[in-house]
């Protein structure tokens, strides 16, 4: 018979011990849980950003690749369009563009319907490099998910998330 074996220690049980030494009248679960929602928001963005930038991509190039991928075919969006999904000043993203506008993963055209506004169009070039790199970065994730928790209990977790998510962006401030 196996014997259940306690959770495992992590960071965030050392800061909840030490609150509970020095006050220990406060409710700490919701830190426990959004110590360790920040903790792993930070670990998984670092092991994807050395995945996009195996590939000669930074995080922030990597975002305006994706936004594009996802749009669909032909791949088009306006630089506006950009910023607002990216939440970046326009100044932000004028320079994330030049700078994939001269590696060749993007082009900048005129706007067939707006002789004043601009589109941005992955390349082909672009389009194969953001393919790969959104690959290696669900790969790390994946690794990281299932090597926790498995399909079952990581779909568990998506949902419990979502209602989380959900919860935190509409309730009131």
């Amino acid at each position: 018979m196996n014997t259940p074996q306690p959770p495992r220690k992590d960071p965030v049980d050392a800061i909840i011990e030490q609150w509970a030494k020095v006050r220990p009248d406060l409710d700490t679960a919701a830190m426990e849980v959004f110590g360790r929602i920040h903790r792993i928001s930070r670990a998984m963005a670092d092991r994807s950003e050395k995945a996009y930038g195996a590939l000669g991509l930074g995080r922030g190039e990597f975002d305006v690749l994706a936004t594009l991928r996802r749009s669909g075919a032909p791949y088009t969006l306006s630089p506006r369009q950009l910023s607002a999904t990216l939440m970046l000043t326009t100044g932000g993203m004028t320079g994330r563009l030049d700078k994939l506008e001269r590696a060749g993963l993007l082009r900048r055209s005129p706007d067939p319907h707006d002789r004043r506004a601009l589109r941005v169009t992955l390349t082909e070039e672009g389009l194969a490099l953001v393919d790969r790199a959104v690959g290696a970065g669900l790969a790390a994730q994946t690794e990281t998910l299932s090597a926790a928790l498995g399909p079952e209990r990581a779909g568990q977790l998506a949902d419990l998330l979502r209602e989380l998510l959900f919860t935190a962006e509409t309730t009131e401030r």
